[in-house]
């Protein structure tokens, strides 16, 4: 439930088409909802925008999907529904409660979209250094299109051909604010962050030979970067760097 969802029901009160008692009966679960192994944050779109994000490693199918059928569960609400780190397995058991549930393979993410409106004032720029780095940078367009944003992708342009990126200079120059995901030396975002004058949100990727570290050389690199409007985030988390964009873009 977000802010205007609430107010609907606030006015319907007001207009007497809503009794007080159904109106504290919808509202009865705020803010949360326990399940027994989880409790569900139906508040937090009213406090933070968007709602809660289920992490479905390390969770089992079951679970996922109990948690899913309690968000479905709100009647009054129609946010966007988002599970990270999924796999077929926890698909398969979603998609028997959410029938319009879709598992985007490459990134792990299971979407159920339930509204197109947009929140964002810009739009957000996904890019990636190589082709490798692609399933984290879906992740993090797929979690800022859900939580109500404008995005575009640019893929494949790292600076071992730095010439791919400069030929979309237009493209960096209209977003509001700029996912940049890399592994090997994270060298990415110091240049992209030299381009432009909006916030550059770093990911370090896992991507890279043993010396990276498993996306450590990436971390490092990025937070030492020279470039004072990139910030970063941590090893393949283009989730958290889209939420902190979405956030951003609604300023």
């Amino acid at each position: 439930m977000d802010q205007q969802e609430l107010l609907k029901i606030l006015e319907a009160v007001r207009s007497g088409e809503v009794s007080p008692a159904k109106a504290i009966e919808r509202l009865k679960h705020l803010p949360f909802e326990d399940l027994g192994f989880a409790k569900v944050d139906h508040h937090r779109a009213l406090r933070q925008g968007f709602s809660e994000v289920i992490l479905g490693k390390g969770k089992t199918p079951q679970q996922v999907a109990e948690i899913v059928r309690a968000m479905l569960g709100k009647k009054d609400s129609q946010h966007n529904i988002l599970v990270t780190r999924a796999d077929a397995r926890i698909f398969a058991a979603v998609k028997r409660v959410a029938r319009t549930a879709k598992l985007h393979s490459l990134s792990g993410v299971i979407t159920i979209e339930r509204s197109r409106r947009i929140s964002g004032k810009g739009v957000i720029l996904v890019v990636s250094a190589g082709t490798s780095d692609i399933p984290v940078a879906e992740e993090a367009l797929l979690t800022a299109q859900m939580m109500g944003n404008r995005v575009e992708h640019l893929y494949d342009v790292g600076v071992a051909g730095i010439h791919r990126l400069l030929e979309h200079q237009e493209i960096l120059a209209r977003a509001r604010v700029i996912v940049c995901v890399a592994g090997m030396e994270g060298a990415l975002p110091s240049v992209v962050g030299g381009l432009v004058p909006v916030p550059v949100i770093a990911v370090p990727t896992s991507t890279g030979y043993g010396a990276s570290f498993g996306g450590v050389a990436a971390l490092l690199g990025m937070l030492n970067s020279c470039a004072s409007n990139v910030t970063v985030v941590n090893i393949d988390n283009g989730f958290g760097a889209a939420c902190v964009a979405s956030c951003i873009n609604r300023l």
